[in-house]
Protein backbone atom coordinates (compact mmCIF):
# COMPACT_ATOMS: atom_id res chain seq x y z
CA UNK A 1 0.00 0.00 0.00
CA UNK A 2 0.98 3.53 -0.90
CA UNK A 3 1.85 5.07 2.92
CA UNK A 4 1.56 8.55 4.22
CA UNK A 5 5.07 9.00 5.67
CA UNK A 6 4.81 8.90 9.19
CA UNK A 7 8.23 10.34 9.70
CA UNK A 8 7.27 13.07 7.25
CA UNK A 9 3.10 13.82 9.62
CA UNK A 10 5.62 14.14 12.73
CA UNK A 11 8.23 16.24 10.91
CA UNK A 12 5.72 18.63 9.38
CA UNK A 13 3.61 19.46 12.22
CA UNK A 14 6.64 19.54 14.93
CA UNK A 15 7.63 22.32 12.44
CA UNK A 16 4.23 24.24 12.21
CA UNK A 17 4.69 23.45 8.38
CA UNK A 18 7.02 26.77 8.52
CA UNK A 19 8.87 25.32 5.60
CA UNK A 20 6.84 24.39 2.93
CA UNK A 21 8.96 24.80 0.24
CA UNK A 22 11.64 21.85 1.85
CA UNK A 23 8.76 20.00 2.15
CA UNK A 24 7.52 20.34 -1.59
CA UNK A 25 11.14 19.45 -2.52
CA UNK A 26 11.19 16.54 -0.15
CA UNK A 27 8.22 14.51 -2.15
CA UNK A 28 10.29 14.02 -5.56
CA UNK A 29 12.50 11.14 -5.48
CA UNK A 30 15.32 13.65 -6.28
CA UNK A 31 14.27 16.29 -4.29
CA UNK A 32 13.80 18.43 -8.06
CA UNK A 33 10.19 18.26 -7.87
CA UNK A 34 8.95 22.22 -8.06
CA UNK A 35 5.57 23.71 -8.66
CA UNK A 36 6.38 25.20 -12.03
CA UNK A 37 7.40 22.13 -13.28
CA UNK A 38 5.63 19.09 -12.89
CA UNK A 39 7.25 15.32 -13.73
CA UNK A 40 5.83 13.79 -17.09
CA UNK A 41 3.61 11.70 -14.30
CA UNK A 42 2.71 12.68 -10.72
CA UNK A 43 2.48 10.33 -8.45
CA UNK A 44 -0.40 10.43 -5.37
CA UNK A 45 2.32 10.65 -2.57
CA UNK A 46 3.98 13.64 -4.98
CA UNK A 47 0.50 15.43 -5.46
CA UNK A 48 -0.37 15.18 -1.58
CA UNK A 49 3.18 16.81 -0.70
CA UNK A 50 2.82 19.71 -2.97
CA UNK A 51 -0.96 19.91 -1.73
CA UNK A 52 0.29 20.15 1.73
CA UNK A 53 3.27 23.13 0.67
CA UNK A 54 0.28 25.22 -1.05
CA UNK A 55 -2.09 24.73 1.54
CA UNK A 56 -2.89 28.49 3.12
CA UNK A 57 -5.38 26.52 5.56
CA UNK A 58 -2.12 25.01 6.79
CA UNK A 59 -0.08 28.42 6.94
CA UNK A 60 -3.28 29.79 8.49
CA UNK A 61 -3.25 27.24 11.37
CA UNK A 62 0.82 27.71 11.41
CA UNK A 63 0.15 31.53 12.71
CA UNK A 64 -2.38 30.03 15.32
CA UNK A 65 0.35 27.68 16.67
CA UNK A 66 2.70 30.70 16.83
CA UNK A 67 -0.02 32.53 18.38
CA UNK A 68 -0.73 30.22 21.02
CA UNK A 69 3.19 30.12 21.96
CA UNK A 70 2.95 33.90 22.43
CA UNK A 71 -0.23 34.15 24.87
CA UNK A 72 2.26 31.35 26.95
CA UNK A 73 4.88 33.65 26.68
CA UNK A 74 2.90 36.70 28.11
CA UNK A 75 1.98 34.71 30.99
CA UNK A 76 5.12 33.88 32.07
CA UNK A 77 6.19 37.14 31.68
CA UNK A 78 3.01 38.54 33.83
CA UNK A 79 4.51 36.52 36.34
CA UNK A 80 7.90 37.44 36.75
CA UNK A 81 9.09 41.21 38.75
CA UNK A 82 8.21 44.35 37.04
CA UNK A 83 10.76 47.03 36.96
CA UNK A 84 10.34 50.59 36.32
CA UNK A 85 13.11 53.40 35.78
CA UNK A 86 12.24 56.80 36.46
CA UNK A 87 14.18 60.37 35.94
CA UNK A 88 12.84 63.90 36.46
CA UNK A 89 14.33 66.90 36.23
CA UNK A 90 13.29 70.60 37.86
CA UNK A 91 13.72 74.15 38.15
CA UNK A 92 12.23 77.64 39.01
CA UNK A 93 12.00 80.09 35.65
CA UNK A 94 11.99 82.82 37.46
CA UNK A 95 11.26 84.60 41.16
CA UNK A 96 10.36 88.66 41.15
CA UNK A 97 12.46 88.87 43.91
CA UNK A 98 15.56 87.49 43.41
CA UNK A 99 17.18 87.11 39.62
CA UNK A 100 20.49 86.46 40.17
CA UNK A 101 23.08 84.67 38.07
CA UNK A 102 22.79 81.36 40.69
CA UNK A 103 19.24 81.41 40.85
CA UNK A 104 18.90 78.44 38.37
CA UNK A 105 21.33 76.72 39.88
CA UNK A 106 20.51 76.74 42.89
CA UNK A 107 17.05 75.72 41.58
CA UNK A 108 18.12 73.19 39.61
CA UNK A 109 16.62 69.61 41.28
CA UNK A 110 17.35 65.77 39.47
CA UNK A 111 16.42 62.38 40.67
CA UNK A 112 16.69 58.94 39.06
CA UNK A 113 14.77 56.27 40.98
CA UNK A 114 14.10 51.73 40.18
CA UNK A 115 11.34 50.41 41.42
CA UNK A 116 10.66 46.32 41.64
CA UNK A 117 6.67 45.04 41.88
CA UNK A 118 5.78 41.69 42.16
CA UNK A 119 2.80 40.12 42.49
CA UNK A 120 2.67 37.45 45.40
CA UNK A 121 -0.61 35.49 45.67
CA UNK A 122 -3.05 35.80 42.60
CA UNK A 123 -5.99 33.59 43.83
CA UNK A 124 -5.25 30.84 42.25
CA UNK A 125 -5.37 32.80 38.98
CA UNK A 126 -2.06 32.48 37.04
CA UNK A 127 -2.50 28.63 37.72
CA UNK A 128 -5.73 28.49 35.99
CA UNK A 129 -4.40 30.51 33.46
CA UNK A 130 -1.55 28.55 32.81
CA UNK A 131 -3.50 25.49 32.15
CA UNK A 132 -5.65 27.43 30.01
CA UNK A 133 -3.17 28.26 27.85
CA UNK A 134 -1.69 25.15 27.69
CA UNK A 135 -5.45 23.74 26.50
CA UNK A 136 -5.48 26.56 23.98
CA UNK A 137 -1.96 25.42 22.62
CA UNK A 138 -3.24 21.92 22.02
CA UNK A 139 -6.18 23.41 20.28
CA UNK A 140 -4.32 25.01 17.83
CA UNK A 141 -2.09 22.07 17.42
CA UNK A 142 -5.44 19.81 16.58
CA UNK A 143 -6.43 22.21 14.12
CA UNK A 144 -3.63 21.76 12.39
CA UNK A 145 -3.50 18.29 12.76
CA UNK A 146 -7.35 18.15 11.35
CA UNK A 147 -6.06 20.54 8.63
CA UNK A 148 -3.50 18.06 7.65
CA UNK A 149 -5.60 15.19 6.93
CA UNK A 150 -8.44 17.42 5.41
CA UNK A 151 -5.26 18.41 3.14
CA UNK A 152 -4.59 15.18 2.31
CA UNK A 153 -8.59 13.80 1.83
CA UNK A 154 -9.01 16.65 -0.65
CA UNK A 155 -5.89 15.71 -2.69
CA UNK A 156 -6.97 12.01 -3.11
CA UNK A 157 -10.15 13.19 -4.14
CA UNK A 158 -9.21 15.74 -6.42
CA UNK A 159 -6.50 12.57 -7.79
CA UNK A 160 -9.02 9.91 -7.74
CA UNK A 161 -11.09 12.48 -9.24
CA UNK A 162 -8.55 12.87 -12.64
CA UNK A 163 -7.96 8.78 -13.28
CA UNK A 164 -11.99 8.58 -12.76
CA UNK A 165 -12.64 11.59 -15.49
CA UNK A 166 -10.10 9.74 -17.25
CA UNK A 167 -11.32 6.08 -17.19
CA UNK A 168 -14.71 7.55 -18.40
CA UNK A 169 -13.41 8.89 -21.36
CA UNK A 170 -11.51 6.18 -22.42
CA UNK A 171 -14.82 4.18 -21.90
CA UNK A 172 -16.66 7.12 -23.63
CA UNK A 173 -14.20 6.80 -26.70
CA UNK A 174 -15.03 3.44 -26.76
CA UNK A 175 -18.36 3.35 -26.99
CA UNK A 176 -17.94 6.10 -29.79
CA UNK A 177 -15.76 3.89 -32.00
CA UNK A 178 -18.21 0.89 -31.72
CA UNK A 179 -21.12 3.52 -32.78
CA UNK A 180 -19.14 4.86 -35.58
CA UNK A 181 -18.52 1.04 -36.59
CA UNK A 182 -22.04 0.42 -36.55
CA UNK A 183 -23.09 3.47 -38.48
CA UNK A 184 -20.43 2.85 -41.34
CA UNK A 185 -21.80 -0.34 -41.40
CA UNK A 186 -25.42 0.95 -41.57
CA UNK A 187 -24.32 3.36 -44.31
CA UNK A 188 -23.20 0.55 -47.04
CA UNK A 189 -26.77 -1.24 -45.92
CA UNK A 190 -28.63 1.74 -46.46
CA UNK A 191 -27.43 2.09 -49.88
CA UNK A 192 -27.40 -1.13 -51.15
CA UNK A 193 -31.21 -1.81 -49.62
CA UNK A 194 -30.40 -3.90 -46.68
CA UNK A 195 -31.39 -2.02 -43.90
CA UNK A 196 -34.35 0.35 -43.63
CA UNK A 197 -34.35 4.25 -43.35
CA UNK A 198 -35.36 3.69 -38.88
CA UNK A 199 -32.39 1.58 -38.41
CA UNK A 200 -30.04 4.06 -40.64
CA UNK A 201 -31.53 6.76 -38.34
CA UNK A 202 -31.13 5.11 -35.06
CA UNK A 203 -27.48 4.03 -36.20
CA UNK A 204 -26.83 8.09 -36.62
CA UNK A 205 -28.41 9.07 -33.46
CA UNK A 206 -26.88 6.29 -31.66
CA UNK A 207 -22.89 8.49 -32.94
CA UNK A 208 -24.41 11.76 -31.81
CA UNK A 209 -25.55 10.79 -28.28
CA UNK A 210 -21.93 8.47 -27.99
CA UNK A 211 -20.12 11.63 -29.71
CA UNK A 212 -21.72 14.42 -27.03
CA UNK A 213 -21.02 11.99 -24.23
CA UNK A 214 -17.64 11.81 -24.95
CA UNK A 215 -17.35 15.82 -25.50
CA UNK A 216 -18.69 15.68 -21.86
CA UNK A 217 -16.20 13.54 -20.54
CA UNK A 218 -13.79 15.49 -21.77
CA UNK A 219 -15.21 18.47 -19.95
CA UNK A 220 -15.22 16.55 -17.00
CA UNK A 221 -11.44 15.59 -16.99
CA UNK A 222 -10.36 18.84 -18.34
CA UNK A 223 -12.39 20.32 -14.86
CA UNK A 224 -11.23 17.62 -12.80
CA UNK A 225 -7.25 18.50 -14.08
CA UNK A 226 -8.44 22.42 -13.30
CA UNK A 227 -8.44 21.33 -9.76
CA UNK A 228 -5.48 18.80 -9.09
CA UNK A 229 -3.57 21.43 -10.59
CA UNK A 230 -4.78 24.47 -8.25
CA UNK A 231 -4.67 22.70 -5.37
CA UNK A 232 -1.14 20.92 -6.07
CA UNK A 233 0.16 25.02 -7.41
CA UNK A 234 1.85 23.78 -9.79
CA UNK A 235 1.28 25.77 -13.62
CA UNK A 236 1.00 22.91 -15.93
CA UNK A 237 -1.54 20.54 -15.56
CA UNK A 238 -0.50 17.23 -13.65
CA UNK A 239 -0.61 13.80 -15.57
CA UNK A 240 -1.47 11.34 -12.77
CA UNK A 241 0.39 8.26 -12.92
CA UNK A 242 -2.07 5.45 -13.74
CA UNK A 243 -3.34 3.47 -10.85
CA UNK A 244 -2.86 -0.36 -9.89
CA UNK A 245 -6.09 -1.77 -8.16
CA UNK A 246 -4.20 -5.53 -8.00
CA UNK A 247 -3.00 -3.70 -4.58
CA UNK A 248 -6.22 -3.63 -2.97
CA UNK A 249 -7.40 -6.50 -4.68
CA UNK A 250 -7.00 -8.23 -1.22
CA UNK A 251 -8.42 -6.18 0.98
CA UNK A 252 -11.44 -5.75 -2.05
CA UNK A 253 -12.38 -9.67 -1.66
CA UNK A 254 -11.81 -9.71 2.12
CA UNK A 255 -14.06 -6.87 2.82
CA UNK A 256 -16.59 -8.10 0.41
CA UNK A 257 -16.80 -11.32 2.03
CA UNK A 258 -17.63 -10.17 5.21
CA UNK A 259 -20.41 -11.33 7.43
CA UNK A 260 -23.14 -8.77 8.90
CA UNK A 261 -21.75 -10.06 12.65
CA UNK A 262 -18.34 -9.65 11.28
CA UNK A 263 -18.86 -5.99 10.00
CA UNK A 264 -20.20 -4.80 13.21
CA UNK A 265 -17.28 -6.29 15.05
CA UNK A 266 -15.03 -4.35 12.50
CA UNK A 267 -17.08 -1.02 12.56
CA UNK A 268 -16.61 -0.86 16.33
CA UNK A 269 -13.20 -1.34 16.35
CA UNK A 270 -12.95 1.61 13.95
CA UNK A 271 -14.93 3.73 15.87
CA UNK A 272 -12.81 2.93 18.89
CA UNK A 273 -9.81 4.00 17.20
CA UNK A 274 -10.69 6.98 15.93
CA UNK A 275 -12.45 8.14 18.79
CA UNK A 276 -9.00 8.24 20.38
CA UNK A 277 -7.41 9.46 17.06
CA UNK A 278 -10.04 11.94 15.79
CA UNK A 279 -8.52 15.62 15.69
CA UNK A 280 -12.13 17.13 15.95
CA UNK A 281 -13.13 14.88 18.65
CA UNK A 282 -9.94 15.74 20.48
CA UNK A 283 -10.32 19.58 19.80
CA UNK A 284 -14.72 19.34 21.07
CA UNK A 285 -12.86 17.33 24.60
CA UNK A 286 -10.56 20.27 24.83
CA UNK A 287 -13.06 22.88 24.41
CA UNK A 288 -15.06 21.49 27.27
CA UNK A 289 -11.82 21.11 29.39
CA UNK A 290 -11.57 24.56 28.36
CA UNK A 291 -14.94 25.53 29.76
CA UNK A 292 -14.28 24.32 33.14
CA UNK A 293 -11.49 25.54 33.68
CA UNK A 294 -13.21 28.98 32.77
CA UNK A 295 -15.99 28.31 35.39
CA UNK A 296 -12.97 27.81 37.95
CA UNK A 297 -11.33 31.31 36.78
CA UNK A 298 -13.97 33.40 37.24
CA UNK A 299 -14.34 31.98 40.55
CA UNK A 300 -11.10 33.39 41.40
CA UNK A 301 -12.24 36.41 41.56
CA UNK A 302 -13.61 36.32 44.87
CA UNK A 303 -10.44 35.54 46.49
CA UNK A 304 -8.08 38.72 47.81
CA UNK A 305 -4.89 39.75 45.91
CA UNK A 306 -2.04 40.48 47.46
CA UNK A 307 1.46 42.29 45.86
CA UNK A 308 4.47 43.87 46.84
CA UNK A 309 6.49 47.21 45.43
CA UNK A 310 10.07 48.34 46.57
CA UNK A 311 11.89 51.75 45.42
CA UNK A 312 14.49 53.54 46.25
CA UNK A 313 16.94 56.06 43.95
CA UNK A 314 19.06 58.84 43.61
CA UNK A 315 17.94 62.88 44.14
CA UNK A 316 20.41 66.13 43.29
CA UNK A 317 19.67 69.35 44.50
CA UNK A 318 21.38 72.53 43.47
CA UNK A 319 20.44 74.54 46.37
CA UNK A 320 23.37 75.78 47.87
CA UNK A 321 24.04 74.91 52.15
CA UNK A 322 23.76 71.48 53.44
CA UNK A 323 20.34 71.03 52.08
CA UNK A 324 22.02 70.38 47.93
CA UNK A 325 24.03 68.12 46.48
CA UNK A 326 23.55 64.50 45.94
CA UNK A 327 21.27 62.64 47.96
CA UNK A 328 20.22 58.67 47.97
CA UNK A 329 16.45 57.90 48.07
CA UNK A 330 15.62 56.32 51.43
CA UNK A 331 14.17 52.60 50.14
CA UNK A 332 10.92 51.75 50.41
CA UNK A 333 9.27 48.86 50.98
CA UNK A 334 4.85 48.42 50.26
CA UNK A 335 2.39 45.74 50.59
CA UNK A 336 -0.82 46.22 49.30
CA UNK A 337 -4.21 44.21 49.37
CA UNK A 338 -7.40 43.72 47.95
CA UNK A 339 -10.57 41.91 48.27
CA UNK A 340 -13.82 42.33 45.76
CA UNK A 341 -16.72 43.28 47.17
CA UNK A 342 -19.09 43.38 44.30
CA UNK A 343 -19.77 39.92 44.34
CA UNK A 344 -22.90 40.01 42.28
CA UNK A 345 -20.45 41.32 38.91
CA UNK A 346 -18.33 37.79 39.99
CA UNK A 347 -21.97 35.66 40.52
CA UNK A 348 -22.71 36.68 37.25
CA UNK A 349 -20.01 36.02 35.81
CA UNK A 350 -19.00 32.28 37.09
CA UNK A 351 -23.23 31.69 36.02
CA UNK A 352 -21.93 32.59 32.08
CA UNK A 353 -19.47 30.67 32.66
CA UNK A 354 -21.03 27.56 33.91
CA UNK A 355 -23.50 28.22 31.18
CA UNK A 356 -20.79 27.64 28.20
CA UNK A 357 -19.24 24.97 30.43
CA UNK A 358 -22.68 22.92 29.80
CA UNK A 359 -23.16 23.99 26.24
CA UNK A 360 -18.97 22.99 25.52
CA UNK A 361 -20.83 19.24 27.05
CA UNK A 362 -23.43 19.01 24.57
CA UNK A 363 -21.20 19.92 21.28
CA UNK A 364 -18.90 17.05 22.55
CA UNK A 365 -21.77 14.80 22.70
CA UNK A 366 -22.71 16.45 19.11
CA UNK A 367 -19.05 15.72 17.66
CA UNK A 368 -19.00 12.16 18.92
CA UNK A 369 -22.31 11.81 16.91
CA UNK A 370 -21.16 13.78 14.17
CA UNK A 371 -18.10 11.31 13.99
CA UNK A 372 -19.99 8.22 14.40
CA UNK A 373 -22.51 8.91 11.59
CA UNK A 374 -19.40 9.92 9.14
CA UNK A 375 -17.32 6.69 9.74
CA UNK A 376 -20.13 5.13 9.67
CA UNK A 377 -21.54 6.17 6.19
CA UNK A 378 -18.28 6.08 4.83
CA UNK A 379 -17.32 2.62 5.83
CA UNK A 380 -20.62 1.25 4.20
CA UNK A 381 -19.64 3.19 1.46
CA UNK A 382 -16.26 0.98 1.45
CA UNK A 383 -18.34 -2.08 2.04
CA UNK A 384 -20.34 -1.33 -0.73
CA UNK A 385 -17.77 -0.25 -3.13
CA UNK A 386 -16.15 -3.30 -2.28
CA UNK A 387 -18.88 -5.76 -3.24
CA UNK A 388 -19.87 -3.85 -6.09
CA UNK A 389 -16.56 -3.96 -7.39
CA UNK A 390 -16.40 -7.99 -7.49
CA UNK A 391 -19.94 -7.86 -8.98
CA UNK A 392 -19.77 -5.62 -11.43
CA UNK A 393 -16.23 -6.79 -13.17
CA UNK A 394 -18.33 -10.14 -13.20
CA UNK A 395 -20.92 -8.04 -15.36
CA UNK A 396 -18.52 -6.42 -17.34
CA UNK A 397 -16.59 -9.35 -18.34
CA UNK A 398 -19.83 -11.14 -19.55
CA UNK A 399 -21.08 -7.71 -21.23
CA UNK A 400 -18.19 -7.74 -23.19
CA UNK A 401 -18.30 -11.77 -24.38
CA UNK A 402 -21.95 -10.92 -25.00
CA UNK A 403 -21.19 -7.79 -26.96
CA UNK A 404 -18.33 -9.72 -29.09
CA UNK A 405 -21.08 -11.82 -30.17
CA UNK A 406 -23.70 -9.90 -30.79
CA UNK A 407 -20.99 -7.88 -33.18
CA UNK A 408 -20.15 -10.66 -34.82
CA UNK A 409 -24.16 -11.48 -35.56
CA UNK A 410 -23.84 -7.76 -36.79
CA UNK A 411 -21.15 -8.17 -38.98
CA UNK A 412 -22.87 -11.38 -40.73
CA UNK A 413 -26.41 -9.35 -41.09
CA UNK A 414 -27.65 -11.50 -39.19
CA UNK A 415 -28.16 -8.64 -36.49
CA UNK A 416 -30.12 -5.19 -36.25
CA UNK A 417 -28.62 -2.08 -35.33
CA UNK A 418 -30.71 -2.03 -31.87
CA UNK A 419 -29.56 -5.25 -30.90
CA UNK A 420 -25.96 -3.90 -31.08
CA UNK A 421 -27.16 -0.67 -29.24
CA UNK A 422 -28.21 -2.26 -26.68
CA UNK A 423 -25.32 -4.43 -25.80
CA UNK A 424 -22.86 -1.95 -26.64
CA UNK A 425 -25.18 0.31 -23.87
CA UNK A 426 -24.69 -2.60 -21.30
CA UNK A 427 -20.89 -2.74 -22.20
CA UNK A 428 -20.57 0.78 -21.42
CA UNK A 429 -22.78 1.08 -18.20
CA UNK A 430 -20.98 -2.12 -16.60
CA UNK A 431 -17.64 -0.52 -17.48
CA UNK A 432 -18.90 2.81 -15.77
CA UNK A 433 -20.23 1.35 -12.96
CA UNK A 434 -17.07 -0.55 -12.55
CA UNK A 435 -14.73 2.58 -12.37
CA UNK A 436 -17.34 4.28 -9.91
CA UNK A 437 -17.25 1.07 -7.84
CA UNK A 438 -13.32 1.36 -7.57
CA UNK A 439 -12.90 4.87 -7.14
CA UNK A 440 -15.24 5.40 -4.81
CA UNK A 441 -13.43 2.27 -2.74
CA UNK A 442 -10.53 4.23 -2.58
CA UNK A 443 -12.20 7.82 -1.52
CA UNK A 444 -14.48 5.67 1.23
CA UNK A 445 -11.20 4.54 2.26
CA UNK A 446 -9.41 7.71 2.08
CA UNK A 447 -12.26 9.13 3.96
CA UNK A 448 -11.70 6.84 6.82
CA UNK A 449 -8.48 7.20 7.33
CA UNK A 450 -8.95 10.97 7.54
CA UNK A 451 -11.36 10.44 10.19
CA UNK A 452 -9.45 7.86 11.96
CA UNK A 453 -6.38 9.98 11.51
CA UNK A 454 -4.07 7.41 10.44
CA UNK A 455 -0.63 8.24 9.91
CA UNK A 456 -0.07 5.39 7.54
CA UNK A 457 -2.77 3.76 4.90
CA UNK A 458 -1.13 0.30 5.92
CA UNK A 459 -1.85 0.52 9.83
CA UNK A 460 -5.97 1.32 8.31
CA UNK A 461 -5.56 -1.81 6.08
CA UNK A 462 -4.13 -3.66 8.51
CA UNK A 463 -6.90 -3.24 10.90
CA UNK A 464 -9.49 -3.82 7.78
CA UNK A 465 -7.66 -6.82 7.04
CA UNK A 466 -8.11 -8.29 10.56
CA UNK A 467 -11.95 -8.68 10.39
CA UNK A 468 -11.29 -10.34 6.98
CA UNK A 469 -8.49 -12.87 7.42
CA UNK A 470 -10.70 -16.31 9.18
Amino acid sequence: MKKIFFTLTMVFLSVYFADAGLAAEAGSPNGSLGRGSPPETLTLDQARLLALANSRSLAGYNLAIKSSQLTEKSRIYSNLPTLSLGASASTGLWNSDEMGDTYFKDNLSTGISIGVHQSIFDGGKSLVQKTLNSIAAEMAQKNALEGYFAVLYETDTAYYGVLQAAASLESAESALQTAELSLSTAEVRSQSGMMNAGDYLQALAEKETKENARNQAKRDLLSSSVKLRNLTGLKETPVPEAFDFDTYEELIKGLAALTDAETGVLYTNLLKTAAVNNPALARAALSSQQAEKNVTLATREYVPTLSASVSTGLNYSGASGTAGGLRPFSGSLSLSGSIPLDFWVTANNVKQKQILRDQAALNYLDAEENLATELQTAFLGLITNAGSVLSTRRAFEYAEKHFEYVMELFRLSQNSVAALSDASALVSSNRNQLIRSQYGFLLSLSNIRKLGAFAEEDALTALLLSASIR
